[in-house]
């Protein structure tokens, strides 16, 4: 028999776990209290399925995977299976997932492999839509959306509450900063920054993502300032890092600038996505 946390008892009055009988749990497998296994599911002998977790039918939850609390995972999702990388040569890697997150049909997730630290790691909260992909060694934040059909590539990087639209694909070894939009249909080849828009087949940098910014409550101060920044990051005169370094003494006092130039300062594999154009006088 699988290992099966019964929650028999426990203070947060979860339900009994429940599996349907067409259901496969291979033995070793780690089942929390509470958790709903459906129909025609199977749970690999090194799988961990936190409190809480559903599996609605026909999931399939392989290799050295754990589950998050809560998250509910959708028919035909395909979660853990080997990477998609002709290199790999079965070396033991991981897929984390955090708690609370919804895993629509078909969607798959990957593990690690030995070039990207043997992991790949989702935050909480998140929502991935119909046959979303999140490739080997990514690492995804909390309360991020990827809309149908996203293709996150391997290697890749995406900060909280970054949202993709359906059908943006993501090339390996790109950043995603924290807040930013990709627009449907774009391909990113380039890292965007924290709170950017990128749109476009190649994505260019199309301005902040004020939108999200309003909806989760980020003050008229704090987007003036946002946008004054930009416009001098984007500026024609000078090398990128000369404005970086202007932009860093003259905003010295708002964090969510700081927070821009760090990024653009810890660089990564890819360029910064630009704009096409230079922004407009402030």
């Amino acid at each position: 028999m699988s290992e099966i946390q019964t929650g028999e008892g426990r203070q947060d009055d979860l339900p009994e776990t429940r599996i349907h009988p067409s259901a496969v749990v291979e033995d070793g497998a780690v089942i929390g209290a509470g958790v709903e296994i459906g129909p025609f599911c199977h749970v690999g002998p090194q799988a961990e399925l936190g409190d809480g977790v559903r599996l609605v039918s026909h999931v399939v939850v392989a290799g050295r995977t754990t589950v998050g609390a809560r998250t509910r995972i959708y028919p035909f999702a395909s979660i853990g299976h080997p990477p998609q990388d002709l290199k790999f040569r079965g070396e033991d890697s991981t897929l984390t997932i955090g708690a609370d997150c919804q895993i629509r049909e078909g969607v798959t997730m990957n593990p690690g492999t030995a070039g990207g630290g043997l992991a790949t790691v989702v935050g909480d909260s998140c929502a991935f839509l119909a046959n979303s992909h999140v490739g080997h060694d990514c690492r995804v934040g909390s309360h991020v959306v990827f809309s149908n059909n996203v293709m996150l590539a391997g290697h890749c990087q995406v900060g909280d509450y970054a949202i993709l639209g359906g059908g943006a694909a993501v090339i390996q070894f790109a950043r995603v900063g924290a807040h930013a939009f990709v627009g449907g249909l774009s391909g990113l080849e380039n890292d965007l920054i924290p709170y950017g828009m990128a749109v476009g087949n190649r994505a260019h940098l199309s301005g902040l993502n004020i939108i999200g910014l309003q909806r989760r409550g980020f003050s008229r101060e704090e987007i003036h300032a946002l946008r004054k920044a930009y416009r001098l990051l984007f500026a024609l005169e000078g090398t990128l890092m000369e404005r970086v370094e202007d932009v860093a003494t003259e905003f010295d006092q708002h964090p969510i600038v700081q927070e821009i130039l760090a990024f653009i300062r810890e660089g990564g594999k890819r360029s910064v996505c630009t704009p096409r154009e230079a922004p407009g006088p402030a």
